[in-house]
């Protein structure tokens, strides 16, 4: 079986394109549960580690990741 990587198998620059066109529904369908009435991008995230689904780890290499994407 081949190791698909981080990403699994998907372009990282079309997975970030999706993200930024539909936050909610990227979300979504990657397998998190986020409220409808959020909105705020912080409250999103405040939310996901509240309920467990992302841990303060899992967060931080996210941040690290958006970063390199912004050099």
């Amino acid at each position: 079986m081949m190791n698909k990587g981080l990403f699994g198998g998907v372009n990282p620059m079309q997975m970030l394109q999706r993200l930024q066109a539909n936050p909610m529904q990227f979300l979504r369908q990657a397998g998190y549960n986020v409220p409808d009435n959020l909105n705020d991008p912080n409250a999103i995230i405040q939310h996901l580690m509240n309920s467990g689904q992302v841990s303060q780890q899992r967060y931080e290499q996210a941040r690290q990741i958006a970063a390199q994407f912004r050099r």
